[in-house]
């Protein structure tokens, strides 16, 4: 198949396929006597692969070794378990980060709840104050 086909069949960007083939994710492709490249079934399970650990938010690095995995399995997959393992912590700590950053646009947000002209908006005021190194309602100075 042409490579617009298995961009649309595994829904990733034309580019990016090339990107994964440049960096060695996917196997190079045959060429036709025309130049185009013909990819196969293993590229299409590649590429699935590669689509299902991005959604998992798994950086490209860690998504090659999985993939060496793949290509040596006999190998222990203790290796797999820690990297999915810090995955995880990645995670965590990143919905850490966000339910903090919900907090404090909540308390932004409680700062104008009505209609004012924006001269009296409190969220507007709050923004302003902190770009002028001052104390927020967000970001209070400790």
């Amino acid at each position: 198949m042409k490579i617009g086909e298995i961009a649309k069949l595994t829904h990733t960007p034309v580019e990016t396929i090339r990107f994964y083939e440049k960096e060695g994710l996917i196997g190079e492709p045959e060429r036709q006597d025309n130049g185009y490249r013909t990819y196969g079934q293993s590229h299409l399970e590649a590429l699935s692969f590669i689509r299902h650990c991005r959604s998992l938010d798994m950086p490209l690095a860690e998504i090659r070794l999985l993939v060496d995995f793949i290509d040596k399995p006999r190998r222990n997959c203790k290796d797999i378990d820690a990297l999915v393992e810090e995955q995880l912590k990645r995670v965590k700590a990143r919905l850490k980060s966000m339910r903090a950053l919900e907090k404090q646009l909540e308390v932004l947000r409680a700062r104008c709840d009505s209609h004012h002209p924006t001269a009296e908006c409190g969220i507007l005021q709050e923004l302003v104050a902190a770009a002028h190194g001052e104390a927020c309602a967000c970001h209070p100075i400790t």
